[in-house]
C-alpha cells in the first residue's frame, strides 16, 4: 500500500514540477507549485516525519505560496508590456541551466543510499528536531532569529508614513 502511495505521490510530484517549469501563465505555475508541495507534505508523511509536513504545510505551501501569489499579482504580468528576451539572453540561460545540472549530477556521484529501514524512529518528530536546533544549532539559530527581526523592524520603518513636523 505505502509503495502504491508513494510511486503516486513521485508522479505527481515530477509531473507538477514539470508544470510549474512549462507553464506559461505564472499564476498557473504557482498553482502547480503548490500541488507539488502538498505532494511532498505526503512524502514526509510516508517517511513518519508529521512534523516536518506539518512545517513544509504552513511555510511553504502556505506563507510562501501567498507571498509568490502577492508578488505576481502586484506586478501584474502581460505579455504586452513584458519586453522580449534577446536570443543570446535566453542561449545563455540554457547554458547555465545546463551547468547546474552537470554540477548537480557531479555532486551526486558518490552519494550512496541510506535503507529506510536504518533511519532512526524519531528521525522527522518535533522532539529530535528540537534537539538537533537547539544543540548544534544554536548559535545559527538565533543569529537567524536576530536578523529577521531586525528586517521586520526595518520593514516597518520604511512602510511608515513619515510626518513632517
Amino acid at each position: 500500500m505505502s509503495t502504491l502511495a508513494f510511486i503516486l505521490l513521485a508522479a505527481l510530484t515530477l509531473s507538477s514540477a514539470l508544470l510549474v517549469v512549462f507553464s506559461k501563465n505564472p499564476v498557473y505555475s504557482v498553482l502547480w507549485l503548490v500541488i507539488c508541495f502538498f505532494s511532498i507534505t505526503g512524502h514526509y508523511i510516508l517517511l513518519d516525519a508529521h512534523f516536518l509536513a506539518v512545517v513544509n504545510l504552513i511555510v511553504y505551501a502556505g506563507a510562501i505560496m501567498v507571498l509568490f501569489l502577492f508578488v505576481i499579482m502586484l506586478l501584474n504580468l502581460n505579455k504586452e508590456t513584458e519586453p522580449q528576451k534577446s536570443f543570446i539572453l535566453k542561449l545563455a540561460a540554457v547554458i547555465s541551466g545546463c551547468l547546474v545540472m552537470l554540477v548537480l549530477t557531479a555532486s551526486l556521484k558518490d552519494y550512496t543510499l541510506i535503507p529506510v529501514d536504518s533511519v532512526d524512529a524519531s528521525f522527522g518528530t518535533a522532539r529530535s528536531v528540537g534537539m538537533v536546533l537547539f544543540n548544534k544549532f544554536l548559535l545559527p539559530f538565533e543569529v537567524a532569529s536576530i536578523l529577521f527581526i531586525t528586517a521586520m523592524v526595518g520593514a516597518v520603518i520604511l512602510g511608515k508614513k513619515h510626518v513632517n513636523d
